[in-house]
C-alpha cells in the first residue's frame, strides 16, 4: 500500500479577541486510509501570552498512513477555545485545512470561523460568555450542510508540516 507521513507541529494562532488559548486538533480521512501509528486526535496546552497576543503551541503532529487511493485525502480540523481565570471554556473558532499532497516542508494558515447566531444569542454572548456552537462537529470538515450557516470569520491557526510519501509509484497511485 501506498503511505503518507506527516510529522509538523501546530505551531500557534494569532488574531483572536483574548490570549489564554488552547486548541483541539483532529485528522479526517475517506475509507481507504489505515492509520498505521500516531493519534487521531488530541490538544494543545493552554498559552497565555505576555507581550503579544499570539498563542504559541508547538504542539506536535506525527501521524502515519497508508492508503490504496488518493479519494479522502487526510484533512486538519481544528477548534480553538479561550480559557477564563476561572477554567470556563469558550468557543472562539472552527476550522479546516487540506494536508498538502507534494512531498516536502510547508507552513500552512488554516483560517477559522465561528457560528453566528441570532441576535439574542449574540447579546447573551456579550453579557453572560458562550456562545453558539456546533451540534455536529462532523460539519466542520464535510461542508455538505456548511452552506447554510452564518458564520464571521475569527482568527487564524499556523502549522507546519513535513509531508512524506512512500511507495506511490509502486502501487500505481498517482499523485
Amino acid at each position: 500500500m501506498a503511505e503518507v507521513h506527516l510529522i509538523g507541529q501546530i505551531v500557534g494562532a494569532s488574531g483572536f479577541p483574548r490570549s489564554s488559548l488552547f486548541c483541539k486538533w483532529g485528522i479526517h480521512t475517506g475509507g481507504a486510509w489505515k492509520l498505521l501509528s500516531g493519534l487521531r486526535e488530541g490538544q494543545t496546552q493552554v498559552d497565555h501570552p505576555q507581550l503579544d497576543d499570539v498563542a504559541y503551541w508547538s504542539h506536535p503532529i506525527d501521524l502515519h498512513f497508508a492508503t490504496k487511493g488518493l479519494q479522502g485525502w487526510p484533512k486538519l480540523h481544528v477548534q480553538v477555545w479561550h480559557q477564563d481565570p476561572f477554567g470556563r471554556r469558550e468557543l472562539y473558532g472552527y476550522g479546516v485545512c487540506h494536508v498538502p499532497c507534494s512531498p516536502g516542508w510547508h507552513a500552512l494558515a488554516c483560517v477559522t470561523w465561528q457560528p453566528l447566531g441570532s441576535w439574542q444569542e449574540r447579546l447573551s454572548q456579550l453579557f453572560v460568555g458562550g456562545g453558539p456552537q456546533l451540534l455536529n462537529s462532523d460539519l466542520i470538515y464535510t461542508g455538505a450542510d456548511r452552506y447554510r450557516l452564518q458564520t464571521t470569520a475569527a482568527g487564524t491557526v499556523h502549522l507546519e508540516l513535513g509531508v512524506v510519501l512512500r511507495h506511490f509509484a509502486r502501487y500505481g497511485v498517482e499523485c
